[in-house]
């Protein structure tokens, strides 16, 4: 038999017939300490219980089924030792140990239990706290919120775990639940009754154990720490003897951030924040600089990570109220640096609506904190827009908070309907992080600093943001027809840098206007200064109209407000040093994208000095937009600019405010069909591989700067208005290199007859501009040979190499005398040659007249076309109608020099030939020119002949590159 220990009162069960009473609650508990047969009969001392004092060698132990059991139990003693199997019954979750003490503590109903004869059952603690233990009733009635606060009570004091991860809890009236050590849910349940929350606190508060503490410098300490709140600093050492706190300096006499249609608000105290390292070491860059303060706070930071993980929380979604009045709390309040929540799911109850009117801060709540995490996390939005008139009248928010540096959300689920309001509404967040998320809004009110987003989904109500510092997002995909819509309420102002990389705008409403950086501010005094960035990049992205039955909606890439200066108060915006937007193309419709229009640039702050010194533009701000989806925008005017491409405009008499305006250098590079207006701006403009629409460089005045069209196709597609097509004045030259011009477009139809609108060209009489290698389309060519006014080879000179100081006329080389070129054409140029057929011989321009050339000598000119098929021994021409070809000297002379030049030379000698006299050969082995000196000038030696002479000249070879259609000209210059 085993053996039994008698203790003063009733007399205590054998292990093995307790067991057998408690049947399955017997197998859970007959691994404990308390059952081993050692154990039976031991006393509890006050070494290892405080002060109660030993009960002597004869207490032992004692189980029970219940609590309720316990506490009716007469003979109970004190220094005993207890234990439930459960707490309203055997393995219900609430089994617990206990010892029996007395003393006049809190009942609290877990961890202190009054019990018979005027003693108590303290709580033994064995590694962590259950909800059980403190008498949750999960009925669905009782509020066991009541319970659940009382045992995280505990479980603070005494600084373990609450681990409950299977329980099913009804939270009602119960609020500010504190919790400061570890939690594990698990797959534990919580309904929560939103009818009971509060306007002053949430369900749950995750506090910290530490109060902040005011910061007091002297004099001299405040004002060198004050001449260090600036931005760029790192390193504050005042503030050394407060490393390991996150600091808020605010400045209540210094507004900024008024909210433009919100009368009432009229700007925030100036504010910042961030964490002190070693010796003052500071994470969490400052924003602002600050002349004063009017409080300097440490809220220390816990020197551990408090982990809350699992559960489940069903809401009933009838939240009180329906004035708007204020904001209510719900879920978690997180107060406590160092927190993370991890592993729950958030919704509401089956078969229940969101049916509040009035807002909400969020289920979580972040305040006052550092380094925080939500991670694997279903939260919801609420909703606010509903049909009909029951709706939120402001934001009402699923995720919120305000003053937290390193925020961190990780694979958390936020979705809904246009009917949902966006589940963030934060202000005062900095280096705030998005990983791998689904969330129906991405929001920063006032002051986001640092915001990072990858791998994530952002729904409908998008991203909407102000602030500053790194803005980055890559591998995203956003839901609407807005990337990023800055808000205008707070000055649409990102004050730092812009990288989206690898990105994909899913439009909504292919109708409507579809923007990828929408920054638009009113023009109102925001009490500190706005702009679009410091710089811009955005690379590998895309605008998605797959799935839309109306793709006709406009897409712009960046959008711009109208001004560049606040009228009121004269602040002037800023403007990014650096945009560059490379690889945005457009799937879903054939229609493309448009870049951005910049209106007034004479204002704006680049931050950089620029300007003009009449020689050139000194630039400040470069600007790259290459591989884009360019769209051909709808016939318009040509000087109409409702629909551009590109649109920088200013007119040209206005004067820039100084150095740091905006003078930019802009490069368009593979951007498809480009309609661009540059008016009377300040700028240097490549346009590279592209179709070139029309363009306006004048308003008031031309371009002040450059314009440089390479490779690109001038094709021209308007509404006929009358007017010219383009206008491509640029103060320090506009050029031409490898470009082709095509007939303009007009009216929906090709009118080769027009092409003289182009206005910088007119075939076989104007070309304005510096050119090189510049073509015409072949349309163009048959067209003018067609109606008997075929491209001359002087015009194609021109094309070839044109220099914008060598005059716009083009200047013929040979025709009649009623055809001779006027001599604006040629500059006035004395020495210039014309051969006149009707005299068939050359006259010289001496700079007031065309004369004979002078006796001393004669040029004998000769020209062969079709260079690179003409066989070997064809003879040049003089003239077409000529019947020998031949020139007869008229008495004897020699032959000094040849001049020789080639329409489309090669690198190396582009043909060979002799001359010949009296039908024999003269001279052979001659070259002409190569690419490298055309036209080429040689001079001949041993070349004399005698009167009545006759002089030819003979083809021998041509180079193997030569193109067809390739020409030569030759001229024998001719002493006496």
């Amino acid at each position: 038999m085993e053996h039994e220990t008698n203790v003063e009162g009733p007399s205590l069960p054998s292990r093995r017939r307790l067991l057998a009473a408690l049947g399955g609650a017997g197998v859970a508990l007959a691994g404990s300490a308390m059952l081993q047969e050692s154990s039976w009969g031991q006393s509890i001392t006050s070494a290892t219980y405080g002060s109660g004092g030993s009960t002597g060698a004869g207490i032992g132990c004692r189980a029970y089924a219940t609590v309720a059991d316990l506490k009716a139990d007469t003979s109970i003693v004190e220094g005993m030792l207890v234990m439930t199997a459960g707490y309203y019954a055997p393995d219900d979750g609430g089994a617990s140990e206990y010892v029996i003490r007395a003393g006049t503590l809190v009942d609290d109903g877990g961890s202190v239990i009054d019990v018979q004869n005027g003693l108590q059952a303290v709580l033994l603690v064995k590694g962590h706290i259950r909800y059980k233990q403190f008498g949750t009733v999960s009925d669905g009635v009782n509020d066991d919120g009541g319970q659940i606060k009382k045992a995280h009570a505990f479980a603070n004091t005494r600084r373990v775990p609450v681990i409950d991860e299977a329980g099913e809890y009804w939270i009602k009236q119960t609020t500010m639940i504190v919790i400061q050590t570890n939690v594990r849910w698990g797959q534990s349940k919580f309904h929560i009754d939103e009818s009971f929350n509060s306007k002053a606190q949430a369900r749950f508060h995750v506090l910290s154990r530490q109060d902040p503490a005011a910061i007091s410098f002297d004099a001299a300490t405040k004002a060198s720490f004050l001449a260090r709140m600036r931005p760029g600093t790192t390193l504050v050492p005042e503030l050394a003897a407060y490393k390991n706190t996150l600091v808020f300096i605010v400045d209540d006499n210094d507004k900024i951030g008024a909210r433009y249609g919100y009368p009432g608000q009229n700007g925030w105290s100036k504010e910042d924040f961030f964490y002190v390292e070693e010796h003052g070491r500071i994470v969490g860059e400052i924003a602002w600089s600050f002349n004063d303060y009017t409080s300097l706070t440490a809220y220390p930071a816990e020197e551990s990570y408090l982990v809350i993980d699992g559960g489940s929380f069903l809401l009933s979604g009838n939240n009180p109220g329906n004035n708007n009045s204020a904001y209510w709390y719900n879920g978690f309040l997180v107060k406590r640096s160092r927190t993370t929540i991890r592993n729950q799911w958030v919704g509401l109850e089956h078969g229940a609506s969101d049916t509040s009117l009035d807002p909400r801060y969020g289920f979580y709540y972040f305040n006052y904190a550092y380094e925080v995490m939500l991670e694997n996390v279903r939260a919801i939005p609420y909703e606010q827009n509903r049909p009909g008139t029951e709706y939120v009248l402001i934001g009402t928010y699923g995720i919120g908070g305000r003053r937290v540096l390193n925020a961190t959300f990780r694979n958390v689920t936020a979705e809904g309907s246009m009917y949902h309001w966006g589940v963030f509404g934060t202000n005062l967040f900095k280096n705030f992080r998005i990983e791998g998320c689904r969330l129906n809004r991405v929001d920063v009110h006032f002051h986001c600093w640092n915001l990072y987003v990858s791998d994530s989904e952002i729904g409908y109500r998008g991203f909407t943001l102000t602030g500053g510092g790194d803005l980055v997002i890559e591998n995203t995909k956003r839901y609407g027809n807005q990337f990023i819509g800055f808000r205008q309420d707070f000055g649409a102002r990102w004050d730092g840098h812009i990288r989206i990389r690898n990105c994909r705008l899913i439009v909504e409403n292919g109708g409507a206007q579809v923007t990828g950086l929408d920054f638009r501010p009113a023009d109102f005094d925001y009490k500190y200064s706005i702009g679009y960035g410091r710089s811009i990049h955005m690379e590998n992205f895309v605008f998605d109209y797959t799935g839309q039955t109306n793709v006709n909606g406009a897409c712009q890439l960046i959008r711009l407000a109208g001004f560049s200066k606040i009228a009121s108060t004269g602040s002037r915006l800023f403007f990014p040093q650096w945009i560059e937007c490379r690889n945005i193309t457009v799937a879903g419709r054939d229609q493309g994208v448009r870049i951005m229009q910049i209106s007034n640039p004479f204002s704006f702050d680049v931050g950089r000095a620029g300007g003009l010194d009449g020689q050139r533009l000194l630039t400040n701000c470069y600007m790259r937009f290459e591989n884009i989806d360019g769209e051909k925008v709808p016939p318009q005017p040509s000087e109409g600019t409702a629909s551009s491409s590109f649109l920088l405009n200013a007119l040209g008499t206005t004067p820039y405010d100084d150095q740091y305006a905006l003078f930019p250098k802009i490069e368009f590079i593979h951007v498809g069909d480009f309609w661009g207006h540059f008016k009377g701006a300040a700028a240097n403009v490549t346009v590279r591989d592209s179709t070139v629409n029309c363009m306006d460089n004048y308003s008031g005045g031309q371009m002040r700067g450059s314009l440089v069209l390479d490779q690109c196709d001038i094709r021209p597609d308007a509404v006929d208005d009358g007017k010219v097509l383009y206008t491509l004045n640029a103060q320090f030259g506009t050029t031409f290199l490898n470009c082709t011009i095509h007939a303009p477009i007009l009216n929906g139809v090709a009118r080769p007859d027009l092409f003289a609108r182009h206005g910088f060209i007119d075939i076989n009489q104007k070309l304005m501009w510096n050119h090189v290698n510049t073509t015409l389309a072949k349309q163009l060519v048959d067209y003018y040979a067609g109606i008997g006014n075929p491209v001359l080879p002087e015009f194609y000179a021109m094309l070839k190499s044109h220099h914008a100081s060598q005059g716009s006329q083009m200047a013929r080389r040979k025709g009649t005398t009623a055809q001779r070129p006027s001599p604006a054409s040629f500059l006035s140029e004395p020495g210039f040659t014309y051969f006149d057929t009707e005299q068939q011989q050359l006259v010289v321009w001496d700079g007031a007249q065309w004369v004979a050339p002078s006796k001393g000598g004669d040029v004998w000119s000769f020209y062969l076309a079709g260079l690179s098929s003409a066989p070997a021994g064809t003879s040049f021409k003089r003239s077409e109608a000529h019947p020998s070809q031949m020139y007869m000297a008229s008495r004897s002379g020699s032959v000094k020099a040849f001049t020789a030049y080639v329409n489309a030379p090669t690198p190396g000698p582009s043909f060979t030939f002799e001359l010949w006299k009296d039908g024999s050969l003269w001279i052979g082995g001659l070259a002409g020119p190569g690419a490298s000196g055309n036209p080429l000038m040689s001079p001949v030696t041993g070349a004399a002949f005698g009167a009545g002479s006759r002089i030819e000249v003979r083809f021998t070879g041509a180079d193997g590159g030569l193109v067809s259609g390739a020409y030569a000209t030759l001229d024998l210059h001719i002493g006496y």
